[in-house]
């Protein structure tokens, strides 16, 4: 119980830190610049006018793309660090990939006689 207690008594305070996380990034040519939340949802996109010097819309998209995806990245480091002291980062990264199958395994695991049956 005591556990449970210190959970709880931490767990407004890190909502509120993993609401406030923002990371931005910027493509290798420097051209891109993403800002995404700490869920890694795109919150600003900054395109280099001197982007538009070479029109290559696949090459645009794929810059975006890996842009974002660093960006994503760093943001669920970060939930996984802030989140270290009160939950395993298993479970947060689980949380972070939407990896529900592996979720309810770790809980079948821990709450289940041994053999993991009912």
């Amino acid at each position: 119980m005591g556990e449970f207690q210190r959970l709880r008594a931490g767990a407004d305070e890190l909502q509120q830190k993993i609401k406030a996380v923002s990371v931005t990034a910027r493509s290798d040519d420097k051209y891109v610049t993403v800002t995404v939340n700490a869920r890694g949802e795109l919150m600003e996109l900054e395109l280099d006018p001197r982007i538009y010097r070479r029109p290559d819309s696949k090459a645009l998209a794929d810059t975006i793309t890996a842009t974002l995806r660093r960006a994503s990245a760093e943001a669920a480091d970060r939930v996984a660090e802030l989140c270290k002291p009160l939950l395993p980062e298993s479970e947060v990264r689980a949380h972070l990939n939407q990896d529900i199958d592996g979720m309810f395994r770790r809980i079948d695991s821990a709450t289940l006689p041994e053999g993991g049956s009912k």
